[in-house]
């Protein structure tokens, strides 16, 4: 007997995230409705809720789900952590394209809501798992000048000001270690 077609729940969930990703990527978070997801999706509104619970929580998963910065944190102990960031950042510079995710935040970032989800995400996969690689005092200090350091680099690319690319990718990520350096011992 043929019952109804299996749902694929992973699926779904996945269409979500990337139909959020790009939407609130083109429109920003307030040009972006629940409704607008969903369909993009080709999913039922209700799921959008069972999934995630809320706008706000979409938008927090789909942060979650697209930074690299815990990955690059936590890697290989055999390359240094200075080492290890600064050629994140080096590798960030030399995309010729704003990725989905920071154009979603650009587009995203005037609303309260989105600024807590940031405040929150920042810590959990940049300043606290960076803190806690520290030893000394002001661990925190230290991870949220290195933080500077690697937020400060996408504006400065979105805005096209892209003379690093003319740099050898080995002297800029050089240059980038001792900056990490400097900020993190």
């Amino acid at each position: 007997m043929k019952g109804r077609p299996r749902r694929d729940r992973e699926a779904t969930r996945r269409r979500l995230l990337e139909a959020a990703r790009d939407l609130f990527g083109e429109h920003g978070y307030d040009g972006v409705s629940v409704r607008m997801i969903a369909a993009a999706a080709d999913a039922n509104l209700a799921l959008v809720h069972r999934y995630f619970g809320s706008k706000a929580a979409l938008f927090a998963e789909v942060l979650a789900d697209e930074s690299p910065l815990l990955r690059v944190i936590e890697g290989p102990s055999a390359v240094p952590l200075p080492r290890r960031l600064a050629e994140h950042f080096v590798r960030q510079a030399q995309l010729r394209e704003v990725k989905p995710l920071s154009r979603m935040i650009d587009r995203s970032y005037g609303n309260a809501e989105v600024q807590e989800i940031l405040r929150g995400h920042v810590e959990r996969v940049l300043i606290g798992p960076l803190a806690a690689q520290l030893d000394g005092p002001d661990a925190r200090s230290r991870a949220m000048l290195a933080a500077t350091l690697i937020m400060g680099g996408g504006p400065i690319r979105r805005l096209g000001l892209h003379e690093l690319r003319t740099v050898a990718p080995e002297d800029l990520t050089d240059r980038l270690t001792g900056m990490f350096e400097a900020a993190l011992l």
